[in-house]
């Protein structure tokens, strides 16, 4: 799948790979949840969780990382483009079962977008 957002179409800008913990809600839901950013790019994340979420379902995300001692965030507003099912094997023969999604970005403050693009540039540490 490299090289690609999905099913062979082209991605817009390369993607990072970061393993950080990323809280979410649909809009108008009042339950957090969580799942794991596995990679980004400027235009958006490929996100893992165990929730079956419709796509073109619109989230309000929090990306979570370490900046030195403290625990740092950023938000935006991102839509499932796209989704599929997952099995992630983990140690000692266990596994989960969930889905792989492709959010795409559609509104992040200038003062968020900035901090992915350090991100992305690998200029916070984690």
């Amino acid at each position: 799948m490299e090289g690609s957002f999905n099913n062979g179409e082209r991605r817009r800008s390369p993607r990072v790979f970061i393993d950080l913990p990323l809280e979410y809600r649909g809009r108008g839901d009042s339950r957090l949840r969580g799942a794991i950013a596995v990679n980004a790019g400027e235009g958006g994340f490929l996100i893992e969780s165990t929730r079956d979420i419709p796509v073109g379902t619109e989230l309000n995300i929090s990306v979570l990382f370490p900046k030195g001692f403290e625990l740092a965030s950023f938000k935006a507003v991102a839509k499932i483009i796209w989704k599929e099912p997952y099995l992630k094997d983990m140690k000692e023969n266990q596994s989960w079962a969930g889905y792989q999604y492709g959010l795409e970005l559609i509104q992040i403050l200038e003062e968020d977008r900035w901090k992915l693009n350090l991100l992305l540039g690998g200029r916070f540490e984690f």
